[in-house]
């Protein structure tokens, strides 16, 4: 494994977990608001964000890239 993969696959896992993380928390707040039971609801639904966005960016990103690479040439 080349070293540019390496840094392609942790930014992936790194953009993964912050995203994610933020997306899930604004919209169960909006939601649920901040009652009881927010946190576990959170975590949960970034849990499952997380398992959704991880696969989608290291799949989906490489074509994008490129694509925007031939757009903007």
């Amino acid at each position: 494994m080349t070293i540019e993969l390496k840094r392609k696959i942790a930014f992936a896992l790194s953009m993964g977990v912050i995203t994610t993380a933020i997306i899930s928390f604004v919209l169960i707040a909006l939601n649920r608001g901040l009652a009881d039971g927010f946190v576990l609801a959170w975590l949960r639904s970034w849990g499952a964000a997380y398992l959704i966005v991880i696969p989608a960016i290291l799949l989906i990103g490489p074509r994008l890239q490129a694509r925007i690479g031939r757009l903007l040439r």
